[in-house]
């Protein structure tokens, strides 16, 4: 007699509930929508920047692309200290208690107009000096556009993002990107060629709209704010720390690029560059369940390490074993990088393999860090970015020299790991500390 097939009318309704069931768990999971939802959102941010820098390229020649660019990185380098911190020093406290929202919009706007015109005229009066002539006549413009605007258009997302509304944190971050690939595309089918100038002056005016916007959407969903400068003191160092782990966890990123740069290895800087985007790429998905989670450890820090420690091991056990898959596509599937991006980039095969390790290293070190800052202690999550950088700036001053960008992807792997080892390590002895301090208050 024949054996009846597995997919018979009688296993049929059995293996409809064990796909149907986790895919329910999933859907009512708001961190799991929220983490879509970022996911989303950067993934579709991704495309925009891309489509954005091509349609700009085609838009400015290499001249004055050389010169806008100039002067878009020395903004970039400053850019985060432009709200000083106020934005995440909003995410804290309202996700904590969203009474607070009021004030810390005001705070997110006073410290935006006051440190964000600080800097752009820091900019214009010191331009000349910093970067050359033609760049120097821009900054006031991008400064202008990115410090201040930009900078609004990203804490009205983390409004948002505090009552994990990720949706509208995901349509808000892509909203300034969205306006200049408009902008892009509409110069150049109109003028066909513009000058660094024009471009910057074009980028300002959408850049506003693009912060009238987002303050429009955030004031019509959450009421007005209110303004109490005395914020401006009591929650500015702590935001100064905030600004200062942004600005430190880009140097540890991207210093090895500037590093090969200096040393005249453009061949090798494509390599590498090309190679770490990929593992930018391969982080979305990682960065986005942090990100969905971030709001929650600050509440659950309200509550001390007891309630922290265990949402970070539940947070690492769903990010790790993306870590972990996107090591082994990326190891196994390398070789396909040519056919997409052409021959010249053949080598970033080998660096993709070298670095293809950096996604798990970051589901570890990104998971504690937020822990550690949920329960107040961002000091010691700079400083660990703090000692990361200066690691990674040590081995890149030696290995890039003699051994180029497999030099550089060896820094990058040691620094991640690294941090790993040493963010959970500070998170597992503020663990004991506060066991201790509980201890030594029961009677005996």
């Amino acid at each position: 007699m024949a054996r009846r097939p597995f997919t018979s009318s009688r296993n049929l309704p059995i293996i409809l509930h064990m796909i149907s069931d986790p895919i329910k768990r999933l859907r009512q999971s708001t961190l799991a929508r929220n983490a879509a939802w970022m996911f989303a959102g950067q993934g579709l941010s991704f495309v925009i920047q891309a489509l954005y820098f091509v349609f700009l390229a085609r838009l400015l020649n290499a001249t004055q692309y050389g010169v806008l660019a100039g002067a878009v990185a020395l903004v970039t380098v400053v850019s985060q200290y432009s709200t000083m911190g106020s934005g995440l020093t909003l995410l804290r406290y309202v996700s904590q208690d969203p009474k607070q929202f009021p004030k810390y919009w005001g705070n997110v706007l006073m410290s935006t107009a006051f440190y964000g015109s600080l800097i752009v005229l820091l900019l214009h009066f010191s331009g000349r000096w910093l970067v050359g002539k033609e760049s120097a006549s821009l900054l006031t413009l991008i400064a202008f556009s990115d410090c201040i605007c930009g900078q609004l258009s990203t804490c009205a997302a983390q409004v948002f993002q505090s009552f994990e509304r990720m949706r509208l944190t995901a349509t808000l971050n892509m909203l300034t990107s969205s306006f200049r690939l408009l902008l892009a595309c509409s110069m150049l089918f109109i003028m066909h060629h513009a000058v660094a100038k024009q471009w910057a002056v074009a980028m300002l005016v959408v850049s506003i709209g693009a912060a009238c916007t987002a303050f429009a959407v955030v004031t019509r969903r959450f009421g007005w704010p209110r303004f109490e400068p005395k914020l401006l003191l009591t929650r500015g160092p702590e935001g100064f720390v905030f600004a200062m782990s942004s600005s430190t966890t880009a140097a540890y990123n991207d210093f090895d690029k500037v590093m090969l740069g200096h040393y005249g290895m453009t061949v090798a800087n494509g390599i590498y560059s090309m190679a770490y985007r990929i593992i930018n790429i391969a982080t979305m998905p990682i960065q986005s369940i942090e990100a969905a989670a971030f709001p929650r450890f600050f509440r659950e820090g309200a509550k001390g390490m007891a309630a922290v420690e265990p949402l970070a091991v539940k947070i690492l056990k769903r990010t790790v074993i993306l870590g972990l898959a996107a090591a082994i596509g990326m190891f196994f599937f390398a070789p396909i990088i040519p056919f997409f991006i052409g021959k010249g980039f053949s080598p970033s095969v080998s660096a993709l393999r070298w670095l293809c390790l950096i996604p798990l290293f970051r589901s570890f070190h990104l998971c504690a860090g937020d822990a550690i800052a949920g329960v107040g202690q961002q000091k010691l999550r700079l400083l660990c970015q703090l000692f990361a950088a200066g690691f990674n700036f040590a081995l890149n001053l030696y290995l890039i020299p003699h051994y180029s960008w497999l030099g550089a992807a060896i820094a990058s792997l040691l620094t991640d790991g690294g941090l790993a080892v040493l963010t959970w390590a500070v998170l597992f002895c503020l663990r004991r500390r506060e066991q201790a301090a509980v201890l030594s208050t029961q009677p005996a």
